[in-house]
Order: structure tokens, then C-alpha cells, then sequence
């Protein structure tokens, strides 16, 4: 199945897919009714409604459930690692995204006003769908999957010479998820995916890997996160991304750069960065944190 998150005359609602991907029809029953199973592949009632609507008569949403959190996990391909000259760390490192940070598939992506080295990040995502609980494998307990792009301020955190998670991670609109999610029973079911992933600029390859590569899988990563905060249905799980990025050889994203992000068996992002935001005057005095130091 294909599960969207949708608007459609000012509302916004979750929808399934039809076969075609051109048409979809509204899910009346609530997310924690049918969370739970439909990534199973079990029979669930989802109250859909009779009549479909056209996809393209609706705006893609980032597909997280009103209330979820969104959690991201870096460093996790040796690839990466080694181009920057670094070694895998002990355990995972995490974050947290507000919601405020997300866009659509189609959405414009914000180019924030105190990064000047706006960076791309193709990454697999993970949803989940029910708590963890004695759950022997943490990716039972997953919906399924969707495609990201973790959209990364490099230079955050340079005049204190610290890492500046809440800069670099977390500003509006910066976080590209989509379009869908795909259930975790057409994708092998539990376990690690093995998908293929690229991510290109106008219209060049610049990141392209497997998501078997990674250095902690995806039941690794669900159970670091729920050790420190119990993950929820809905929630989703940013796993990390490959070599290629901007920050290995300089070149960052600019106004109007179109970013395309691809991964196998679970469809496209298709983001334009925007102009760049100018902090209002009351706004812009004091000590901000400017990579420049202005």
C-alpha cells in the first residue's frame, strides 16, 4: 500500500493511494486504528471513501501523523565517514526535528537566513507504526517507509567552534519527506532494507548508495531512540545519508537549485530551494549565531 498524507480544499486528511498513483481515496478511520496492522499487511477496515479524488487535484504533505515527532540519526555510512576523514562513532547520534521543519515532495524548501552552506542529504525514513514494546525486532513495529532529505545548515555551530544541532537541523521548512509512505509488507516485510538511493542538482548525480550500507541498521537505530524516548505510531526516523554531500567538496545548495531525491520501490522528491530569508529588522540585532560573524 501507499498511505499519503493530503490536502484537498483547505483540509488536510490521510489518503491510499490507487494502483495508478494518479488517484487516491480518503481514509475516514482514525491513524491508531489502522496503524498498527495495515504495515502487516492484515486486514484493516481504513472507512475509505467511495469516490476517488485525483492526485493532482491535492497537495502532497509531509506524511507525519498531527502530534508524531520527527527524529534524525547522522554519520551512519563508513562511505561518508571516510570522505570526511572521520571514524564510525561508538553509538548512534540523534536529534529531534520539529514539525515546523517539514515540507511536502513538491514544496519549496527554505534557504534560512544564518547558514551561507545549505546542504543536501538523501536519507530512507522510517515510520513508525506501534509502540516497541517486547517486540523481538524494533522494525516490526514499522508502518513502512518514505523518502527524505535532510537539509543541513554546515556552517551552524562555527563561531563556538560546537555542534549546533538546532541550527543546522532543525529551522522551518527545510526538510523535505515524502511523497508517501510505502508499507513495510511490499518491502520485505521486517528486517533491513537494501534499496537503492540518489540524490541529484539540477539535474547532476551527486550522492547515489544502498541503504544496506548503512553502519547501524534500522533495528539498531529504533532501539537507541526508544531507550532514551519511546517512540509512537506515527513517529518518523530520519536513518542517516551517504557520501556526496556538499560539505566534502563545497559545493552547497543556492536559491533556486532544483533538488531531486530518488530511492527504489518508494518514488521522488522533487524540491526547489527558495530565495533566501531576510530576518526582520527587530529581529537581526544581537548575538544570532551568524557563521559570519556579522
Amino acid at each position: 500500500m501507499r498511505l499519503a498524507r493530503v490536502e484537498s480544499s483547505g483540509e488536510a486528511f490521510w489518503a491510499l493511494l490507487e494502483s495508478d498513483l494518479c488517484r487516491l481515496r480518503r481514509i475516514r478511520a482514525p491513524f491508531e486504528a489502522w496503524a498498527p496492522t495495515v504495515g502487516l499487511g492484515l486486514a484493516s477496515d481504513l472507512c475509505l471513501d467511495k469516490a476517488p479524488l485525483a492526485l493532482s487535484n491535492c497537495r502532497l504533505l509531509p506524511p507525519l501523523q498531527p502530534g508524531a515527532r520527527a527524529f534524525g540519526v547522522g554519520l551512519n555510512y563508513r562511505s561518508h565517514l571516510e570522505r570526511l576523514g572521520s571514524s564510525p562513532p561508538a553509538h548512534p547520534l540523534a536529534y529531534l526535528k520539529p514539525d515546523s521543519a517539514l515540507v511536502g515532495a513538491h514544496d519549496e524548501i527554505a534557504y534560512p537566513p544564518l547558514t551561507g552552506q545549505l546542504d543536501y542529504e538523501v536519507e530512507l525514513v522510517a515510520v513508525v507504526a506501534r509502540p516497541l514494546c517486547d517486540e523481538p525486532r524494533a522494525s516490526a513495529c514499522l508502518l513502512g517507509y518514505t523518502v527524505g532529505n535532510d537539509i543541513s545548515a554546515r556552517d551552524a555551530g562555527r563561531r563556538i567552534g560546537r555542534l549546533d544541532l538546532l541550527t543546522q537541523k532543525a529551522m522551518d521548512r527545510t526538510t523535505p519527506v515524502g511523497p508517501w509512505i510505502v508499507t513495510l509488507d511490499e518491502l520485505g516485510g521486517a528486517g533491513q532494507p537494501e534499496l537503492e538511493m540518489s540524490l541529484s542538482v539540477n539535474g547532476e548525480r551527486r550522492q547515489q548508495d544502498n541503504t544496506r550500507q548503512m553502519i547501524f541498521p534500522v533495528d539498531e537505530l529504533l532501539d537507541y531512540l526508544d531507550a532514551r524516548i519511546s517512540l509512537r505510531p506515527g513517529d518518523l526516523v530520519f536513518t542517516g545519508s551517504t557520501h556526496g554531500v556538499g560539505l566534502e567538496d563545497g559545493r552547497f545548495l543556492a536559491p533556486g537549485d532544483l533538488v531531486e531525491v530518488c530511492i527504489e520501490g518508494l518514488g521522488m522528491l522533487r524540491n526547489r530551494i527558495g530565495p533566501r530569508r531576510v530576518l526582520n529588522g527587530a529581529r537581526s540585532v544581537g548575538r544570532l549565531g551568524r557563521p559570519d560573524g556579522e
